[in-house]
Parts: C-alpha cells; structure tokens; sequence
C-alpha cells in the first residue's frame, strides 16, 4: 500500500512542484498544504497533489495549524510529513509532533533555523565555527561587535542564503547597515571568515549520507549580492575527492553526526582560508536553491528529487552516482530597469559550449525584470557542463562575460 506525505509549501519555490512529483511517481499519496489558496498553485503541482489545503496562518502560527489539518484530515493517516523551504522547516516539524508523524523533531528543526543554537552544538561537538554574538537591538548589536571584533557579519539568526546579510568593516559601516535590519527582530553578529566558500549538500537516510555534493561559490554570496553587474556562479566539482575540499567533506559529516541529522536533504555551506583552515558556515534541513540540485543532476546524470522521494518514503537511495563532469550555474542580471528589451551574445555562448552547454533559462524580451536583490536566479541562469574543471570554469567566465541582457 502506498505511503502518504503531507507535504508543506508543495508549489513554491520553483524547484518544489519537481519534489512533489517526484513523491507521487514515487507512489504516494501527496496532501499539499500553504498558506495560499488552491487556485494560486502552479499548474506543474497541481496533478501530483490529491487534496490541498489553505492555512493563512500556517507558517505565521503553526501550532495553531496543527487542529485545522488534523480536522482536514479526517481519517486519512499520514505517514512523512515534508517541507523543504526554509521557513517551514519547523512548521512540519511541529505538525509532525501534532499529528505524530515520525521525522524531525522541533528541537533537531530548530537547531538548523537558529544560528546561535546550531552554533553552539556544533561548538560544543568541536566544529570550528565563527566567533558570534546575538544580537536584539542596535545597542546589543554594538555590544556583539565589540566582542567579536572587525570585520563582521551581521544577518538575520533565522535567515535564508545572503538574504539581510551585511558584511562590515568598522563602526561607521555598522551606523549604515542597521538602519536596513530594523525589520530583522533577531541578529547574529558574527566573525568575518576571509576565505573560498564552499558547499557540502547531502541526501541521508536514517542517519547515513548517501548521496554528497561539494560545491564552490564564484564569487562568494555576499560579494554577488552587493554588486548587481556581476554573474554569480556555483560550481559542482566532479573531483570530489580533491584534498582541497576534504577538510570541508569531513566537517560535513561531523556536523551531521553532531546535529543528529536522519533522513532527508541538507544543504551546508563552508569557508576555506588562505592557510587551509575550514571553518563551518551554515547549515539547512533542505536541498540548495538556485537551481543547483539541477546542477547536481546535470554533473552526473541523475534526478535527486526522485533520489530524495526514495529516501523519505522507504530509506533507500538507489540512484547510480557517477560523477561525470563538472557543472555551473551563471545567473544573469539586465543592464537597466524595466522590461527587457535585447539579449546580445547568445549565440556566441551556443557555438562556443556546444554541446556543453545544458540550460538556458532567460527571461524573455518584453518581460519585466526581477528584483535581483530578492532572487538569487535574477534575470535568468544557464548551466554548463565539463569533465574538465578548467574549461568549466572558463565557459562560466565567457557566459558570465560575453552574454547581456538589456532592459529599459
């Protein structure tokens, strides 16, 4: 007989109706639920969903959701309860505890959502993480900076990638950047890790990686997202087992022993320094975003969001990983505001990656632009794929360098 998953936020962002899917092809009974109404969902979510139901306040106040869906339910028994966007990862959490549903609990959730939390365990279990203070108001944020010294960090303790992140080199850019957190009720001020930023992304089954992923940031996060005429890229290395990304791979793995992590997909990020020393970053009971779990599937010819319906209905992973190639994701921004109006270079970028090249996913002409400080895909992506990582690097670079989009 087959499972049933309640699966929260099933529409949104772009990559869920492709994990929805996958858990119906996969056999389940799939019962959406979000904060929306049912008419708001993508139609690509829509035939994998056998019921849906609209919780206003779900994500706002999740222990009051848990009796609207236990009402909604009815008889029907459920058997994974499923998020795998950041803010409802401890709203399923607390689900799973009303309904009880086996998974993560609210305490393991919150250590993934809470930097100060997850930074402590971690600090406790003996991973080097950064130097950090939390911070509720400007006067406890000049408290914290004082403390941990410059340059720092200061981003929101249950924030999403770069989002609300400013990097700060003095007091004066202190003065300057708070009055863009007013919105931000808890802050964590943080020691500023000069060095490569990296990935580790897994899909465990109870308790055990099965599948791993090392990724590189070019630029890092929070340079791409202070400079709107750069194309940011993530890369996927192939050669996994490079000894300059083993300090990484093996943090990764004590910080999931640590965290006390089970089954489902994890997305970590970590510096690199100058000397060698890794240094943890941050850590989500999710996939990566941005389109980099199809980075993943391009690198080795697989499809992880069926790998990951597998490894939360049955605890298997059968999915043949072998790391073909490398692969990038270039994001790419418009030269002005408005509609965009002319894309120059593309085919350049055809006739130069050949068959190397793998997705082009641009914002047509005539559409409006994205606000590319609130989306990491901006105005569009492409993805290119190499089993040599020098010449990915530099089909990246001549996407990143020789394709413009215009907009007015």
């Amino acid at each position: 007989m087959g499972k049933t998953v309640l699966m929260l936020a099933p529409g949104y962002p772009g990559e869920m109706p492709l994990f929805t899917r996958a858990l119906a092809e996969q056999g389940a009974t799939v019962l959406g639920c979000s904060n929306g109404p049912a008419h708001e969902l993508p139609s690509d979510v829509r035939p994998y969903l056998a019921d849906y139901l609209a919780v206003p306040a779900l994500y706002a106040s999740p222990d009051e959701a848990v009796e609207p869906v236990r009402r909604w339910l009815g008889g029907r028994t459920v058997d994974r309860v499923c998020c795998l966007w950041e803010p409802g990862v401890e709203v399923a959490a607390v689900l799973r505890e009303g309904l009880g549903v086996p998974g993560q609990s609210r305490e393991q959730a919150l250590r993934f959502r809470d930097k100060d939390l997850m930074k402590q365990a971690l600090a406790a279990g003996g991973v080097r993480v950064p130097h950090h203070a939390v911070a509720r108001t400007e006067s406890e944020v000049w408290a914290a900076a004082g403390q941990v010294g410059y340059p720092l960090i200061i981003k929101p303790i249950a924030g999403a990638g770069s989002m609300d992140t400013f990097r700060c080199d003095s007091p004066e850019e202190v003065t300057r950047a708070l009055p863009q957190l007013r919105h931000v009720q808890v802050m964590d001020v943080e020691e500023f890790i000069d060095g490569d930023e990296f990935t580790f992304d897994t899909v465990c089954t109870g308790g055990e990686v099965r599948y791993f992923h090392v990724g590189v940031y070019r630029p890092r996060p929070l340079v791409a997202r202070t400079n709107e005429w750069i194309s940011p890229q993530t890369l996927s290395y192939r050669h996994v087992d490079d000894p300059g990304v083993a300090g990484g791979r093996a943090m990764g793995e004590q910080v999931l022993r640590v965290l006390g992590f089970d089954t489902g997909f994890t997305h970590m990020e970590w510096y690199r320094k100058a000397d060698g020393e890794v240094v943890f970053g941050e850590i989500a009971a999710r996939p990566p975003g941005a389109r980099t779990v199809d980075l993943m599937n391009f690198a080795s010819d697989i499809d992880l969001f069926r790998g990951w319906a597998e490894a939360e209905l049955f605890g298997t992973f059968s999915q043949p990983v072998e790391r073909k190639y490398n692969a990038a994701c270039i994001t790419k921004r418009a030269i002005g505001q408005g509609r965009i109006t002319r894309i120059e270079g593309l085919d350049r970028v055809r006739a130069r990656c050949g068959d190397a090249l793998c997705v082009v996913d641009l914002l047509p002409v005539g559409a409006p632009r994205r606000d590319w400080k609130s989306t990491l895909l901006s105005d569009g992506h492409l993805i290119v794929r190499h089993p040599d990582w020098e010449t990915t690097k530099a089909l990246a670079d001549f996407v990143g360098t020789d394709l413009t989009m215009y907009a007015a």
